[in-house]
């Protein structure tokens, strides 16, 4: 009988545990489309943690409802490292202001925590400001500890992995602005959805 009443206990509790990490996230799952001139490079899903990075989900979540990501760029990829995106200058400004960001635009503060920057990570893009993030965010492609607790993570992605596989792959050119090789030599442009769980 203790034995019954012990699994009985555990099992209360595994799936009041399961019910609390399926639920926080159901309003914050997105679907990110990418395509490359006329080819589509397929559909990444996404999901936010906006109990770990409340400000930081609500700005995304904000930014998607009005469509502000649709048609910006992964403007910079870095192979073994990550893709960034999300400058609004990327819609239809020169090459060469991609990735400067907007000065008007809202900025949030850091929301730093114990979450690894691990491959499927996207965290939020910054200046040296911690709390300059604007927009613009990053998607790892394999682990990076150095950025653990200097950058806000703020959600993962849950599939899709060969879709960044194909954009850590893309043709690059060196940046407008700099000597590092991780300018997309084709855009690579986005769409971002809001979907159910």
């Amino acid at each position: 009988m203790r034995y019954f009443f012990l699994y009985i206990l555990v099992l209360g509790f595994t799936m009041n545990v399961f019910a609390q990490n399926t639920s926080k996230n159901d309003n914050y799952v997105y679907v990110i489309s990418l395509k490359q001139g006329e080819k589509s490079l397929g559909e990444i899903k996404i999901r936010l943690f906006p109990d770990v990075a409340p400000q930081h989900c609500r700005n995304f979540d904000s930014l998607v409802s009005i469509g502000f990501y649709n048609g910006t760029a992964f403007h910079r990829v870095v192979p073994g490292f990550m893709m960034q995106g999300g400058c609004p200058n990327s819609k239809n400004k020169p090459k060469d202001t991609w990735g400067m960001g907007d000065p008007s635009q809202r900025k949030i503060p850091a929301e730093f925590s114990k979450l690894k920057h691990k491959r499927g990570t996207i965290s939020a893009a910054r200046t040296n400001d911690p709390n300059s993030a604007t927009s613009q965010f990053f998607i790892c492609f394999k682990d990076a500890p150095w950025l653990d607790g200097n950058y806000t993570v703020f959600g993962e992605v849950v599939d899709g992995f060969d879709v960044l596989d194909k954009v850590e792959k893309t043709k690059l050119e060196k940046q407008p602005y700099s000597s590092e090789v991780s300018s997309p030599v084709e855009k690579i442009e986005m769409t971002i959805k809001k979907i159910s769980k």
